[in-house]
């Protein structure tokens, strides 16, 4: 793909991230978004024939849409996926596309909840294929203020099995507390009280990747359950495999 200044960019899926990403993404180029949850905007075959095709879909999803999408892909096109997981993801990917095309795993370590305010300053983890089209990426993600970050789809995965995975375990525990009115609370419980209600504004099906589809996550759980019987006893309820 040559170095456009501004691409024109297939968004597929519209959803939560879909939907927060786009006027960011036409800060770089003109979108055609495809939905079909949505109707109105650009066809699939429109949407995945740009030059840049981004996948803002599930994991559930991601290798049905990839199949979909794969006759329509043009030669030398960079799809780029935004789960967060990536070794599952990018395995899929590879198996669906045509190899005319070139692959770019990301993972923006922000939301619609976290980037509400503005995504100056905040982190994207790339997984390179190397070549022209991850340079490329990187200057358009830098374009937009964010801090790249590359690292191996493993290395990811076994970060986010903690950095992901036991947020959100730990924020549906807190959120599922049935909390008494509190009006006299400390800072330290204030933010304890913020983080879980960010993540608890996420889908059920994010919760579902995070917490059951990451193959590093297990240890989480593992280590997790086994201090919180320390610290409560046997008699601790066991976290949901």
């Amino acid at each position: 793909m040559s170095p456009l200044s501004r691409p024109s960019i297939g968004l597929i899926g519209l959803g939560a991230f879909g939907a927060f990403a786009r006027p960011h993404l036409e800060r770089l180029g003109s979108v055609l978004g495809h939905d079909p949850a949505r109707p109105g905007g650009a066809t699939l075959a429109e949407a995945a024939s740009q030059p840049v095709v981004v996948l803002a879909v599930p994991v559930a999803r991601l290798a049905e849409v990839a199949r979909a999408i794969a006759p329509h892909l043009r030669p030398g096109a960079l799809v780029v996926e935004v789960c967060s997981l990536k070794l599952r993801p990018l395995a899929a990917l590879r198996a669906a596309l045509p190899a005319h095309v070139e692959i770019l795993g990301t993972h923006p370590l922000f939301g619609p909840q976290s980037g509400k305010d503005g995504i100056e300053g905040l982190r994207v983890v790339v997984c390179p294929g190397g070549g022209a089209p991850l340079r490329l990426a990187a200057r358009m993600l830098r374009r937009l203020g964010l801090q790249v970050v590359r690292m191996t789809p493993e290395e990811h995965d076994r970060q986010m099995a903690w950095v992901q995975g036991l947020t959100h375990l730990l924020g549906r525990v807190v959120a599922g507390l049935e909390m008494p009115a509190l009006p006299h609370t400390t800072s330290s419980f204030d933010q304890l009280m913020r983080a879980t209600a960010m993540v608890s504004q996420d889908s059920e099906a994010l919760f579902r990747t995070i917490t059951e589809e990451n193959p590093f996550v297990e240890e989480v759980k593992m280590r997790l359950r086994e201090r919180m019987e320390e610290i409560l006893g046997p008699s601790a309820m066991p976290l949901a495999a």
